[in-house]
C-alpha cells in the first residue's frame, strides 16, 4: 500500500513537471517581524493609498506561550518595526479574520 502512495505521488509530480507548471509566489513581499514576544507578518497591500496588513502568528494555538499582550497595541508596533513609517491610527481596522489593515504616514 505505501508503494502505491509513493508511485502516485511520484506520478503526479512528473505530471506538473511535463506541464511546466511553476509554483505560485505572493505578488506582496511579506516581512517578519517580532514584537512583544510575538512574530508578526507585515505585508504592502495597497499603493494608493499605501496600506498595510499585519497578521499575528497564533503559535500553534500554544497555552504556554509568552503572556498576552492586546493585539492593536502590536499590530501597530508591527507595522511601525516593518516599514519604518507612523502608524495612522484612525484609518486602522481588523477583519473577522484577526488581521490589521492600516495605512501609515512616512514623513
Amino acid at each position: 500500500m505505501v508503494m502505491r502512495g509513493t508511485l502516485l505521488a511520484l506520478a503526479a509530480v512528473t505530471g506538473l513537471a511535463t506541464f511546466g507548471v511553476a509554483p505560485v509566489a505572493a505578488k506582496e513581499e511579506t516581512k517578519s517581524v517580532f514584537v512583544m514576544s510575538r512574530t508578526w507578518a507585515v505585508t504592502q497591500v495597497s499603493d494608493a493609498p499605501v496600506v498595510y496588513r499585519a497578521t499575528r502568528d497564533n503559535n500553534n494555538l500554544n497555552p504556554f506561550g509568552p503572556p498576552p499582550r492586546l493585539r492593536t497595541v502590536q499590530a501597530i508596533a508591527a507595522i511601525q518595526k516593518a516599514t519604518g513609517c507612523k502608524v495612522i491610527v484612525p484609518s486602522m481596522y481588523q477583519n473577522i479574520s484577526g488581521q490589521f489593515f492600516s495605512q501609515v504616514s512616512c514623513g
